[in-house]
């Protein structure tokens, strides 16, 4: 509720800049005039001041200038912090606006109020200390994330609901806090307390109204018209509304400073009533009646004077200045580009010229005549206007769907803007300081990319290439080197372009718009692109007492229909049941001895209670999750050949089982030097291949699924008959396999099924071959024996939840929908085993539907109609 108020508030000070822009100045001329009226004899005014004659001690000098000193060097790193973020817009407007109007309101009100400010030079150390610029700098940013004037708004007022709970509590605890000094009963402290509770108020005043409605108007002032994109936006605030969100503060300690609050707001209470009960008779004597019968200014600032203190702060506000200004200005304009400060830039673009270097759309005409006469975008006047040469990444921020390139964008303040960077382009290099649109040579590319300071975000995209071609970068590398996976991807693309028969062979094949670095050392190497595959879903399925939809990644037509078709006559008959068999990941390594003999000796010693031992110690030393089960030797003449099984948790486990096993053959070699091993993988395992071990013995997770269709189902929506389906299930499946020599094979076509949910959901697809042995059984079942009772049972289902492409996240997203993506919070291999039944589950459905099309003669009709 308290959000959504605040929300409420930032979407109307944002959407109306100039009315509260000149509603809080309005506000504060009519104090400065209301003061005027007000003022007397007793009270400071603006021209005139009592002075205090007093003598100051040694050790209020040495506080009042270590507190100055703090005073600049916090204001110092405020700036900083606000510089380091990339951007004049948010220090110009968070420093000024929130630093002066602070100050300039709380001195108006505190006059206005009859308070005197004759402290006001010890104060204001202690006012700037009290200035913080993280919530409007975090405000801004907020506003700098956006695309459009519109969602500026929308988002400066998220960044209200977000911050104002807080900074209004902050605010609160803050002004209780100083308060309590107002009770100390020292006139110099209440005054500076005074001065300092206004100044808190001031600025959250500021912060609520002032600030958010000058962002908005000067954004507004500087968005770009052309494209709908404003020229400020920022690639590192891309992610602010979520990074904000995360950062928002503890539930514990908001409560903490809630009930502090109350506290001090009690104390306050007591006092003053206590205060106002003694205080009838007090009158303006002491010190402050001695100040009041003297002149002086409103400051009291001796300028004839100057002070060791005054000189101390003075220094070193000069050093820090100096040092911001001229040291770190360099460290600043770099941190402004990202990725790449200096990059390529399309030889089609027009130069930009100091007129209009904040256009980006150029009129393919004007291109055209702009090259025809030899000039590029490397035009001294388009240089003098960015400051530096932005990045070829940044030019799809400005152009989704346009053929015309952009190098990127320019502020109002004439400083280079990197941009979200989303599509890399190939282009020429452009833009070193002349007009000379050569790339630089093969040394001066090499010392370019082996300088730290530099490196390859200042080598334009066809020097990247030559580097390439000369193998001072290896080809499988550049997306790593480039530390921008997608240009690394692009500039691969114009490397293989020439070599094939067909130059636009890569045209079609996507690449843009993918999170490579999900892919990058996981899933695939020498990228080119990705391959879209559509996704259908069928369902609902209803297994185990729980509906479920599963995507299909398939590009045959009519497997989706079909299997949803299943999917319906199974919910309509009440479901499926399902379990797991078995549960063990196998690796079959080949070691050889040097007899058969001696292999028959290291084999029986193995088959011991001792040697399964030894074995399984070294072997689940390795990983958390591995623990050996089983070990199953052959012998084949000399040669010995370990089957190790073992559960893998949620993953699919072929990397655990190698690891486990080259550990455990490391043991053997202990006990039997002469032990060789020949290959970690010695197809006794068996891994993406059909075998009868994988058949017999299970691999992976072993399931078994069934379901009971009635006949009115079978009738209306199978089309079809349980006897029917019967005897051309044994006529097919089972004997039709059989005469095939088939191995694991008796099914309809279940392998449709486990690769279309394999390719949905990251599994490998080459696993298909073991995944999909399956034995589908139908019998007539019922009083009548019109009902249809149907089994499938599958052994070796190899599939896991997390790793390989289970990283990547549209993989990520179709586990999602079955509720088993990553580990299982409740038991370890919980997701993988729920995902087996499902995969078993759904091969049942596509086994039922087949069936019927095939019984009822129109499977040829519905591929002929939606197939071809």
């Amino acid at each position: 509720m308290l959000g959504r108020l605040f929300r409420l508030h930032g979407l109307l000070v944002a959407s109306h800049p100039w009315e509260v822009i000149v509603g809080t100045l309005a506000v504060t001329v009519c104090l400065m005039s209301m003061n005027s009226l007000a003022a007397s004899s007793q009270v400071c005014s603006w021209d005139e001041c009592p002075k205090v004659a007093q003598k100051s001690h040694s050790s209020d000098v040495i506080i009042l200038t270590i507190t100055r000193c703090m005073a600049v060097v916090y204001i110092y790193f405020q700036l900083k912090n606000l510089r380091q973020l990339g951007s004049k817009y948010i220090l110009g407007i968070a420093g000024l606006f929130m630093v002066f109007s602070s100050f300039v309101f709380s001195t108006v009100v505190i006059h206005f109020f009859g308070k005197e400010l004759t402290g006001l030079n010890e104060a204001l150390p202690f006012f700037l200390l009290l200035i913080d610029l993280s919530k409007a700098c975090a405000l801004a940013k907020f506003a700098l994330s956006s695309n459009s004037q519109e969602e500026v708004r929308e988002n400066i007022s998220k960044g209200m609901a977000i911050l104002g709970p807080t900074f209004t509590l902050d605010a609160l605890v803050e002004c209780l806090v100083i308060g309590v000094g107002t009770m100390s009963g020292v006139p110099q402290l209440e005054i500076m307390c005074c001065f300092g509770c206004m100044s808190v108020l001031a600025n959250y005043f500021v912060f609520m109204t002032f600030f958010p409605a000058c962002v908005s108007l000067v954004l507004e002032l500087s968005r770009e018209n052309l494209e709908g994109r404003p020229i400020w936006q920022l690639s590192h605030f891309a992610h602010v509304l979520a990074e904000e969100e995360d950062n928002k503060p503890n539930p514990v300690t908001q409560r903490v400073k809630i009930i502090m609050s109350l506290v001090l707001a009690l104390v306050h209470a007591h006092t003053r009533l206590l205060a106002e009960n003694q205080g009838h008779n007090r009158t303006v004597e002491g010190p402050v009646a001695k100040r009041l019968e003297s002149g002086g200014t409103m400051l009291p600032l001796n300028l004839t004077s100057v002070d060791l203190e005054q000189v101390l702060t003075l220094s070193l506000a000069l050093l820090l200045a100096v040092k911001y200004v001229f040291f770190e200005q360099a460290e600043a304009e770099s941190s402004l580009s990202l990725k790449s400060p200096i990059s390529s830039s399309p030889p089609t673009q027009k130069p930009l010229g100091a007129a209009n270097c904040c256009r980006r759309d150029i009129p393919p005409q004007q291109q055209q005549r702009k090259i025809a006469n030899g000039t590029l975008a490397t035009d001294p006047a388009f240089t003098a206007c960015s400051g530096s040469i932005p990045s070829p990444e940044a030019d799809s921020a400005f152009r989704e769907g346009a053929d015309a390139a952009s190098a990127g964008g320019v502020s109002s303040a004439g400083e280079s803007l990197d941009l979200t960077p989303r599509v890399p382009q190939v282009t020429p290099h452009a833009g070193r300081g002349g007009g000379d649109p050569e790339p630089r040579t093969l040394e001066e590319c090499v010392a370019v990319l082996s300088d730290p300071e530099r490196g390859p975000r200042f080598l334009s995209d066809e020097e990247v290439m030559n580097l390439v071609r000369s193998r001072n970068i290896l080809n499988y590398k550049l997306e790593a080197v480039l530390d921008s996976p997608e240009r690394g991807v692009a500039i691969r693309r114009e490397l293989l372009a020439p070599r094939l028969p067909v130059d636009s062979a890569l045209a079609r094949l996507p690449y843009k718009h993918y999170d490579y670095s999900k892919v990058m050392g996981t899933c695939c190497e020498n990228v080119i692109g990705y391959m879209p595959v559509p996704v259908g879903v069928a369902g609902p399925l209803l297994l185990d007492d729980g509906q479920f939809h599963v995507p299909l990644a398939t590009t045959e037509g009519c497997l989706v229909a079909s299997t949803n078709r299943g999917c319906r006559a199974i919910s309509l008959s009440g479901g499926c049941r399902s379990r797991i068999l078995a549960d063990g990941m196998t690796r079959g390594p080949v070691v050889r001895l040097p007899s058969a003999c001696r292999a028959a000796e290291v084999k029986a010693w193995l088959e011991t209670s001792d040697g399964f031992g030894a074995i399984k110690e070294a072997f689940d030393e390795t990983s958390r999750f591995a623990r050996l089960e089983k070990l199953l030797v052959s012998l084949a003449g000399r040669n010995l050949y370990i089957r190790f099984q073992s559960q893998t948790g949620d993953a699919m486990g072929m990397n655990m089982l190698s690891k486990g096993a080259e550990q455990a053959l490391q043991r053997l070699q202990q006990r039997y030097p002469d032990t060789e091993v020949l290959a970690v993988s010695g197809n006794f395992c068996t891994d993406k291949k059909p075998a009868a071990v994988n058949w017999i013995l299970g691999r992976g997770k072993s399931a078994v699924c069934e379901a009971t269709i009635p006949g009115k189902v079978v009738r209306e929506v199978l089309k079809s008959s349980t006897a029917a389906l019967v005897e051309l299930n044994i006529n097919k499946n089972l004997v039709g396999s059989a005469v095939a020599g088939s191995v694991g094979g008796f099914n309809a076509h279940a392998a449709n099924i486990v690769a279309a949910i394999f390719i949905a959901c990251g599994q490998d697809p080459a696993q298909t071959v073991g995944s999909s042995n399956c034995i589908t059984q139908m019998e007539a079942a019922g009083p009548e024996g019109e009902d249809l009772y149907i089994s499938c049972s599958m052994p070796s289902i190899e599939l896991g939840t997390v790793g390989g492409g289970t990283n990547l996240p549209p993989q990520q997203a179709c586990l999602q929908m079955l509720g088993v993506q990553g580990t299982s919070s409740q038991q370890p291999g919980e997701n993988a085993r729920q995902l087996a039944r499902l995969v078993c589950a759904t091969v049942l459905a596509g086994e039922l539907s087949l069936m019927a099309a095939l019984a009822a003669g129109h499977l040829v009709k519905s591929h002929m109609t939606h197939n071809r």
